[in-house]
């Protein structure tokens, strides 16, 4: 596709993006150009062959973009988005900052813009992340379609229709990975205490945690027939299963995702 981009902020999840647009041919380096006021940042950004800039006012003039992708802090969005309102409503604007809902762009860019929101996680770092996008009514089916193929190179990606379903989200998949190395954390102090050495103990869980995931998302069962078959009766994970069931974990985990989505409710209206 020939479409001009902008990439406004080559942090982290910017790089990681624009990494997997250009290594995965979903757009071509000369169609990309990022603004990122970070000198470092944009010489890694330059290093993949994209224009990179210090400032919004030195895109060419009259640029025609297609869309503007938002992968700064949420703090600073509201300082960073008057810069751009020159394209809308002719441009579409995709936010990966975390509890700006789409009325704050609306108010700054006017209510006629093309809005999607995405709620990324860390490991689209490595092309394994779960994305999860929302679109205002604004947004075509070609756009929406556009943005998909941009966020697969960074992982899964699905959407919901209704906004509020955003701080649901953000509590499962966005905070998601942080549970998952917790638990790690506590495979391994468990793998210590019955004797294992530590880094032994380590690999065990960070490759059982890895490898059953891989197979979940790979088999054609459900998370729970799987579990099914790997537990024999009066066998060794029945009897662990026992104690995790019996201890309450999945009320434990309610608890945490229903805590994360109020938080992310708050953020919001913040």
């Amino acid at each position: 596709m020939n479409l001009k981009v902008v990439l406004v902020g080559c942090g982290n999840m910017g790089f990681a993006m624009l990494k997997g647009w250009v290594n995965q041919g979903a757009l071509q380096p000369e169609d990309i150009y990022v603004v990122e006021p970070t000198e470092i940042l944009r010489q890694k950004a330059q290093s993949l062959g994209v224009h990179a800039l210090h400032h919004a006012d030195n895109l060419p003039q009259d640029f025609d973009p297609a869309f503007i992708i938002l992968a700064v802090k949420p703090q600073v969005m509201a300082d960073v988005l008057p810069s751009y309102q020159q394209f809308s409503p002719k441009a579409a604007f995709l936010s990966v900052a975390a509890g700006i809902p789409v009325a704050q762009f609306e108010t700054i860019l006017g209510s006629n813009t093309a809005v999607i929101r995405c709620m990324p996680n860390t490991p689209a770092a490595i092309g394994q992340g779960m994305l999860v996008t929302y679109a205002n009514k604004n947004v075509s089916a070609a756009q929406a379609e556009f943005v998909k193929t941009l966020l697969s190179t960074s992982g899964a990606v699905a959407s919901v229709d209704d906004e509020a379903q955003m701080d649901a989200v953000t509590a499962v998949s966005g905070s998601g990975p942080a549970y998952v190395f917790y638990f790690i954390e506590a495979l391994t102090e468990a793998g210590v205490k019955a004797g294992l050495p530590r880094e032994t103990a380590s690999l065990l869980a960070m490759q059982t945690i890895a490898g059953a995931g891989a197979l979940a998302a790979q088999s054609k069962e459900d998370p729970a027939e799987l579990r099914r078959q790997v537990t024999s009766p009066n066998g060794t994970t029945a009897a662990a299963l026992d104690v995790l069931m019996a201890g309450e974990m999945q009320d434990i985990i309610n608890k945490a995702v229903d805590a994360a989505r109020l938080r992310s409710e708050e953020l919001g209206r913040s």
